[in-house]
This record gives C-alpha cells, sequence and structure tokens, in this order.
C-alpha cells in the first residue's frame, strides 16, 4: 500500500510540474506589455516594463525562476491587480468549491436513482424515460442548458436570479448546469454495472434466501456497483473544479475559473500559472483520494 501511495504521489508531481511547464510556454506566447501600458507608450518603457518583469530572459531561465519562487510559495503578483497570485485564487477558491459540490450533489441525487430504479425495471417505461433523459443530457453542454435555464427560469419566470453569489438562490441554477452532464453519464453507467451486479450469482443466492428486494438492491447490488461510480464520480468533480469556467462565466458566479478567465484576456500571466496550475493540483488530488477508496468500496481490491 505504501510503495502504491509513494509511486502515485510521484506520478502526480510529474503531471503538475508537466502542466505548469505547458502553461507557461502557452502564455509567453504573447506580450502582456502591449495591454499594461498605454497606447502612446515609447520603446524604452515597454523594455523598462519587459525588464521589470524578468520577460526579457530566456523563456527557460524565466520558468526556472518561477519553479523555484513557486517551490517557496511565490507564484509572482498579478500585473493587474498587483497582488500576490495565489492570495487572489485562493479568494476565489471557496466559491468554486461550493459550486463543484453542488453541482456533484445535485448530479448523485439524480443519477443514483435514475441508474438503479432503470436496471431494476428493465425495459418499463421508466427504464425508456431514464435511457431518453441521458441520452438528452449528454446531447447539452453546460454552458447551452446554463443559458436556457437564464432564459426560462430567470427572464420568462422570474424564480431565480440569473447572476451572482448572494444566497442559496443563486446557486441553485449554475449546479444545475454544472452538473448536467454528469447526470446523464453516471445514469448510464450505473445502469450498465447493477444489470451485472443483479444478475450475478450472490445477489440470486440472497433474494433465495428471503433477503428483502430493497436491501438486495440498494444495500449489496448497489455497493458493488458502486466502484465504478466512485471513479467516474472523481473524475466528475475533478472536471467540475477544474472546468467550471464556462458555468462560472454564464451566470457571473465569482470563482477561481472565471478569474482565470479574466486572466487569460488581459494577458495577466503570474494569475493564469498559478489559477491553472492549482486546478492540476485538485485535479491529481483527487484521483489519488479516488483510487484509495477502491479498497474501502470492494474490500476484494489491494494495491500492492
Amino acid at each position: 500500500m505504501l510503495n502504491y501511495l509513494i509511486k502515485r504521489i510521484l506520478q502526480g508531481v510529474i503531471s503538475i510540474v508537466g502542466a505548469s511547464a505547458i502553461i507557461f510556454a502557452i502564455s509567453r506566447l504573447d506580450d502582456p506589455t502591449l495591454l499594461l501600458l498605454p497606447i502612446d507608450a515609447t520603446p524604452e518603457m515597454v523594455e523598462n516594463l519587459r525588464q521589470r518583469l524578468g520577460l526579457d530572459l530566456p523563456i527557460v531561465q524565466q520558468y526556472l525562476i518561477f519553479l523555484g519562487n513557486a517551490l517557496q510559495g511565490d507564484f509572482g503578483n498579478s500585473y493587474r491587480w498587483e497582488q500576490p497570485a495565489l492570495a487572489l485564487i485562493l479568494d476565489r477558491l471557496p466559491a468554486t468549491l461550493e459550486l463543484a459540490f453542488a453541482g456533484l450533489v445535485f448530479a448523485l441525487a439524480l443519477a443514483i436513482p435514475f441508474g438503479v430504479l432503470s436496471a431494476v425495471y428493465r425495459d418499463s417505461w421508466f427504464d425508456n424515460f431514464a435511457k431518453l433523459f441521458a441520452m438528452l443530457g449528454q446531447a447539452m453542454p453546460n454552458f447551452w442548458v446554463g443559458l436556457l435555464l437564464i432564459l426560462f427560469v430567470s427572464v420568462n419566470l422570474g424564480w431565480l436570479p440569473a447572476f451572482g453569489r448572494e444566497g442559496f438562490d443563486s446557486l441553485i441554477m449554475p449546479a444545475i448546469a454544472l452538473g448536467w452532464y454528469p447526470v446523464a453519464a453516471m445514469t448510464r453507467m450505473l445502469r450498465s454495472t447493477m444489470l451485472d451486479v443483479l444478475d450475478s450469482d450472490h445477489v440470486r443466492m440472497a433474494r433465495a434466501i428471503g433477503v428483502p428486494n430493497r436491501v438486495v438492491v440498494w444495500k449489496y447490488a448497489l455497493r458493488n456497483a458502486a466502484v465504478p461510480l466512485v471513479t467516474m464520480l472523481g473524475i466528475y468533480f475533478a472536471n467540475m473544479l477544474s472546468g467550471a469556467f464556462v458555468v462560472e462565466v454564464i451566470f457571473a458566479w465569482p470563482g477561481m475559473g472565471r478569474m482565470v478567465v479574466e486572466a487569460m484576456f488581459a494577458r495577466d500571466f503570474p494569475l493564469l500559472q498559478v489559477g491553472v496550475l492549482f486546478s492540476a493540483i485538485l485535479f491529481v488530488v483527487v484521483n489519488l483520494l479516488v483510487d484509495l477508496s477502491y479498497g474501502v468500496l470492494d474490500p476484494r481490491i489491494r494495491h500492492d
């Protein structure tokens, strides 16, 4: 177990370093001095700013300096806000975590009953409805769902606020938009795994000895079918944390993803780098926790 944990941590560190190198190189494809200085700036002013920001150095040297400072917790100051980039990202992180957890809860609240009942009552009207719902969910991206929710629920009906983060009401529509696609994918996957488990020998034996059907389905069968669900759950939660920027922009949600998008348009290299790097770290940590949880859900699985 310890060897597996060390191996996975080393793989995660390599992934994080690789992600930092890629985003560092991509962010240097453009010159931010054109946005930070007035239009009538002289070449001397441009060169002075480049020297002050360290952009006149070779890109390899710039990356090594960035990496060395990052290991000490210094990710530089934001060009736009002139504040530590890490502090700005951490200030927006709670909003992103709140939105991701809400989207995950919404996805699970629908996917688990839809997937389980669709497998139990296979080929029924509910099964057909669940499959249609899953197909519809996978055909509609989250930005389109968000726009539809704003149009019908906020503009036409006036039930919920369309923008901002001012309470539980403002969280409902962004959570639905963010969790819409995972509902469809997890429903289809859970239905498939539940069908295999319900046809297994130990489930038939449990029914034969008189175990109530609800116990067989919701305790034994669902637990065995939960291993692939946890895998998908971890992947989608990590994607929600790192890819919620579209939903955050649409609903003006003050999260980390929205700040990264603003930093990209403003050519704010330090803020952009720490935002993407922080997302990569969250993705690696969540996937590591998912791998370690397999042994808890299924005692037959051991990490050697």
